[in-house]
């Protein structure tokens, strides 16, 4: 069994934002040369997601309308968290949209469904933030 890892890096400039991933998974699976596996890839930090879904601008604005609703940013006095830094409302969306995503590699691909691709969604951006790629197969 071969096991490959690869860390991707970003500075989002603004404290939201929305990022295709997709092309940077699919090289990584190359450069892996695993052909029959798993893919793990996930946010290493705890204000930011990773998950799958279509890459459609409405849709995109949906899940920042639908996630400030369910946890607005402001007033910041709302939360508890928010005696040291002004980001639960960061951490409640992280877990809303989850942590990580799992894809299997066939025939040394992706194997997606149908307008499917994988996105890395940063909540508290404006700092440095990282996602792993984990590859394990043969």
């Amino acid at each position: 069994m071969k096991s490959y890892r690869k860390e991707l890096h970003f500075h989002l400039p603004r404290r939201r934002g929305l990022v295709n991933i997709t092309e940077e998974v699919r090289q990584a699976v190359r450069e892996s040369g695993v052909t029959e596996g798993m893919v793990l890839v996930n946010a290493m930090n705890i204000t930011a997601s990773v998950f799958i879904n279509d890459d459609e601008s409405g849709l995109h604005q949906d899940y920042e309308k639908w996630l400030e609703g369910l946890a607005p940013e402001k007033p910041y006095s709302q939360y508890r968290h928010n005696g040291y830094e002004d980001n639960a409302d960061a951490h409640l969306k992280r877990t809303i949209m989850g942590r990580e995503t799992v894809v299997a590699i066939t025939d040394g691909k992706l194997d997606f469904g149908t307008w499917e691709q994988i996105f890395y969604f940063e909540f508290d951006g404006k700092r440095e933030k990282r996602v792993l790629i984990k590859i394990i197969g043969e």
